[in-house]
């Protein structure tokens, strides 16, 4: 059951200078790679390394954060972009720019404007919350799922440390006749010294938000032996794999750690297959 999701799955990257070649480097072609989005640095780094990525026979999903589009112009200025570098797929979360670039609160008008542009897109994800949202209620969020839905073609979780609290979010959304597949987000093994000089990396202003919104992830991800990944995917694999959850596979959030992370799913692979 396991050796299925962790054939599945997908990178989640940020769009760093040496981002490109570690891809390279390390990811197979068969492996979706997910550029996210700054609100400090904008869209751009993400279309130019989706793009590049794109261009070396990737499958690319950059994400189009709603509150980093200026305008609908904008929007239809991306959509131009990645159409013309082979981009099919895209990630379309409401994003944490405060204040916002343009009159897009959420991601929810710029699903619309897309089906207005004529659906350019064959994928289009939207999030999920399996855990509190720092800022947002758990009822708002499920509504705002069920909302974006019939714009969507997938889902993707957000980061969760709790077996027991997936399998429950995963079941409310099917008990709201959401059908989306759903990719299930799950931090990559993280190196504590490592996850720091990311945080640093990105920004003083943009760290200090990230942290904010997201004090209990760091300090799950950097307590001394707080968090494996592999104990939260076999604890879940009964319900991630159970046919009526529709789990397509794995988002792995690997916080630029691109290479652990892919000789992290090879080895788990190698035991979950011997």
């Amino acid at each position: 059951m396991l050796q299925a999701l962790l054939h599945r799955v997908r990178y989640e990257v940020l769009p760093a200078k040496a981002t490109h070649d570690a891809v390279l480097a390390h990811v197979p072609r068969d492996v979706v790679v997910t550029v996210t989005a700054s609100p400090v640095k904008g869209l751009d780094p993400t279309l130019d390394l989706a793009t590049r990525l794109a261009g070396r026979g990737y499958r690319v999903v950059p994400h189009v954060p709603a509150r980093l589009l200026r305008d609908g112009a904008h929007l239809a200025e991306v959509v131009h972009r990645l159409r013309e570098a082979g981009v099919d797929d895209v990630f379309v979360p409401a994003g944490d720019a405060s204040p916002p670039a343009g009159p897009y609160e959420g991601a929810l008008p710029v699903l619309r404007r897309l089906a207005e542009l004529g659906s350019p897109f064959s994928g289009v994800g939207i999030t999920g919350y399996p855990e509190r949202h720092p800022l947002i209620e758990d009822d708002i969020t499920i509504q705002a799922m069920w909302d974006k839905h019939p714009h969507a073609t997938y889902i993707v979780s957000n980061l969760c440390f709790d077996a027991r609290v997936l399998g429950e979010w995963v079941t409310r959304v099917r008990r709201r006749e959401v059908t989306l597949p759903v990719h299930v987000g799950v931090a990559g093994p993280v190196e504590r010294t490592k996850l720091l000089a990311m945080a640093t990396k990105i920004g003083v202003g943009e760290s200090t938000r990230f942290l904010a919104r997201h004090a209990s992830w760091f300090a799950r991800l950097a307590a001394p032996g707080g968090y494996a990944p592999e104990r939260l995917l076999r604890r879940s694999a009964p319900v991630l794999t159970a046919p009526s959850a529709a789990v397509a596979g794995l988002h792995l959030f690997t916080f630029n750690q691109i290479a652990e992370t892919e000789r992290w799913r090879r080895a788990l692979l190698d035991r979950v297959a011997g």
